[in-house]
């Protein structure tokens, strides 16, 4: 049963005029009549009854309006307000994201505020550590994250942008002075441990547990927070993986960000939690440009 013939019925059923129904649905009487004729093969009786002088509802049409009138009122109202929401009536949008990552979707920000002037757009800083957490327990709506990001409680959205790789050094760090650094340079270092719940998978992005040639990569300090990767790299005691954008922003005198030269670059993405019904997450996510920059 279509909307449409359902919304043909209920308006003949007030106006008991096939030419009035017409004139107010800007149909024609036949396009009225096919979609009453289909209707009664579809209930199997007549739904109304016809003279050359009037028209009036039968028991069973009588019935089947009755059944209809709050339904379509219903349909009619969550229409219009997915449509409010699409069009920016309002409503607040919490958005997640790490340290200059804001900075790199700027793009997509402006587009989604521009589109939609009356929502609410409020920033939280997530935790490089442990990103997921605010997103599950519904403190953020939407988190901007790097790739893969395989959870079952996750949907991902598009890729905003891809960043080269660098490791975050002491400046007297024996690599140091490299123009760039090997994957296989790994096995040399020794990285931060951390007690997030992050999957090996996407901690891998940054600092794999093993190098190509399958050596097993040091651990060292357990940090809980960005803040204390840097403290530990400018202390010498570990080398980060991060995104290259991250020079711009954390250029302090003892740290240096050295490229690594073989590493895939860093896809990150818009991501929710799936069962958030929030409409402006979509609008955000459509709002990411078709063609995501590189970063660096």
């Amino acid at each position: 049963m279509e909307l449409r013939d359902i919304e043909v019925f209920l308006t003949l059923a007030e106006e008991l005029h096939f030419a009035r129904t017409a004139e107010r649905l800007h149909v024609t009487p036949s396009r009225v009549s096919h979609a009453i004729r289909k209707l009664e093969r579809r209930i199997g009786a007549p739904l109304f009854e016809r003279t050359s002088r009037t028209v009036r509802l039968t028991e069973a049409g009588e019935r089947l309006a009755q059944a209809l009138r709050p339904a379509y009122a219903q349909i009619l109202d969550a229409v219009d307000a997915a449509s409010a929401s699409a069009r920016g009536a309002g409503g607040t949008l919490v958005l997640g994201a790490m340290g200059p990552q804001t900075w790199m979707i700027r793009e997509a920000l402006d587009t989604f505020q521009s589109s939609h002037p009356d929502a609410r757009l409020v920033s939280r800083d997530l935790n490089v550590v442990d990103p997921l957490a605010p997103l599950r327990a519904g403190e953020v709506d939407v988190a901007h994250l790097w790739l893969p990001m395989v959870e079952p409680d996750i949907t991902v959205g598009p890729t905003t942008h891809t960043s080269p790789v660098v490791l975050v050094m002491a400046a007297s760090h024996p690599y140091a002075g490299r123009e760039s650094v090997c994957l296989e340079d790994y096995g040399d270092l020794t990285f931060p441990a951390h007690r997030s719940t992050i999957s090996a998978a996407t901690e891998a992005t940054f600092q794999p547990a093993r190098t190509p040639a399958g050596r097993r990569i040091a651990r060292g300090p357990e940090v809980a927070s960005w803040d204390d990767i840097l403290k530990v790299a400018a202390a010498g005691q570990a080398v980060a993986g991060s995104a290259a954008e991250a020079e711009r922003f954390y250029s302090w005198p003892d740290l240096v960000f050295v490229p690594v030269r073989d590493a895939a670059p860093v896809r990150w993405a818009l991501a929710w939690r799936t069962d958030n019904r929030n409409p402006l997450i979509r609008a955000l996510a459509d709002a990411v440009p078709v063609h995501p920059v590189l970063a660096g």
